[in-house]
């Protein structure tokens, strides 16, 4: 299951969790989100973001993204 969870600090910074996407189209399903929200400060991969897709629904990525509005 795909899943893009957003937590909202009172100093106006955004965290991005997106979860239940292989591979670099996590970076293709959250740009306009992104685009929106304003500056990108910070984004860290995890492993899975580098794994290869495949047919198994086993392997998730995780990313983070602070953004500033």
């Amino acid at each position: 299951m795909e899943t893009l969870e957003f937590v909202i600090y009172p100093d106006g910074r955004v965290l991005e969790k997106v979860t239940g996407i292989v591979g670099s189209s996590c970076a293709e399903v959250t740009a306009a989100i992104e685009a929106q929200l304003g500056v990108v400060l910070h984004q860290e991969s995890t492993s899975e973001f580098f794994a290869k897709v495949s047919n198994s629904h086993e392997a998730t990525i995780t990313q983070s993204n602070y953004s500033e509005w």
